[in-house]
């Protein structure tokens, strides 16, 4: 049985790994290169994903966000674009 107190906890836990993820927006693979474009040095954070959905993901913050995709096939990127590889990316 959850208590009223364990509730509490539950949701203050879930508030504040918002506060800490900020804002994430999940946007289609060719939004995602749309908005790169309009950066002038982004910086890409990506990881393939593993078992079962074997995805390429990508994250890059811009504007006080961070959007991420995710695609079946890797991104082709601009030589601006500065990537980091993840071992792994998860998003709440």
């Amino acid at each position: 049985m959850v208590t009223a107190g364990t509730e509490a906890a539950i949701a203050a836990s879930i508030a504040q790994a918002v506060k800490a993820s900020g804002a994430i927006v999940q946007v289609e693979p060719n939004d995602f290169l749309v908005l790169l474009g309009k950066c002038d040095r982004p910086l890409v954070v990506q990881a393939r994903g593993s078992w079962p959905a074997f995805r390429h993901r990508y994250l890059f913050g811009g504007r006080g966000l961070i959007f991420y995709t995710k695609s079946k096939d890797p991104l082709q990127f601009p030589m601006s674009v500065e990537r980091i590889t993840a071992k792994r990316i998860w998003v709440p």
